[in-house]
């Protein structure tokens, strides 16, 4: 996607592919929309990887990250529920594990991979 605003049906594309990649399980597709440099930040870092400020910098500290966290949630399955397109960004509103519902906001490069997310939970369903 180039650095511009993101149409709807570009939003709703990559968000689509980004919840198959993770319901896959499979952590090289998942890995495949992140750009080497992202900064990615989100409260289960601090809990999976021991990080206070809950961020990851760079493509092999995310891949720590996201091989720990699939190692934690074997079941993981997010379920889509809503888009919406940004200047350069997408937000992406789903069900994450836990029952927790989240929103993770994804900054895209010019390449149109993320170089710089924001994770947002509710607390765990009971």
């Amino acid at each position: 996607m180039p650095s511009r605003p993101v149409t709807a049906a570009e939003a709703d594309q990559f968000a689509r592919e980004w919840i198959a990649a993770w319901n896959s399980h499979d952590l090289e597709r998942i890995l495949s929309h992140y750009a080497e440099d992202v900064v990615f930040t989100s409260p289960f870092i601090v809990a999976i990887v021991g990080r206070e400020d809950a961020t990851v910098r760079g493509h092999e500290a995310l891949r720590d990250y996201f091989t720990r966290g699939l190692g934690v949630y074997p079941d993981l399955h997010f379920v889509h529920h809503e888009t919406l397109a940004g200047a350069a960004s997408v937000a992406v509103r789903y069900t994450s594990v836990g029952g927790r519902e989240a929103v993770e906001v994804m900054e895209l490069d010019g390449d149109g991979l993320v170089c710089c997310v924001t994770a947002h939970y509710t607390e765990p369903s009971v």
